[in-house]
């Protein structure tokens, strides 16, 4: 009986071990995925900043007034004559 009494302190003792450590395991790996889940929050905030200089930038680019000076001025383009312009019907 004494030997049965044993063993199962054993068997009990291995799983109150087992169960601390898995403990332990689970909060560590908790904060590590806690500080990557903060990482990517503020990677994800910087994007979205990026992102909107971007879409204000091109809004800019592409203002009709914007475009015609570049054509203007790079491309040498200009109004046509009246006399130039032809209809098609």
């Amino acid at each position: 009986m004494k030997a049965i009494g044993a063993l199962f302190m054993l068997i009990l003792l291995a799983a109150v071990l087992a169960s601390a450590i898995g403990v332990v395991w689970t909060r560590h790996e908790s904060r590590v995925l806690f500080v990557n889940l903060t990482a990517l929050q503020n990677q994800r905030d910087d994007l979205n900043i990026e992102y909107g200089r971007l879409e204000l930038e091109q809004a800019t680019y592409a203002e009709p007034r914007r475009i015609d000076d570049e054509a203007r001025q790079k491309l040498g383009m200009i109004d046509p004559r009246p006399q130039d312009i032809r209809l098609l019907h």
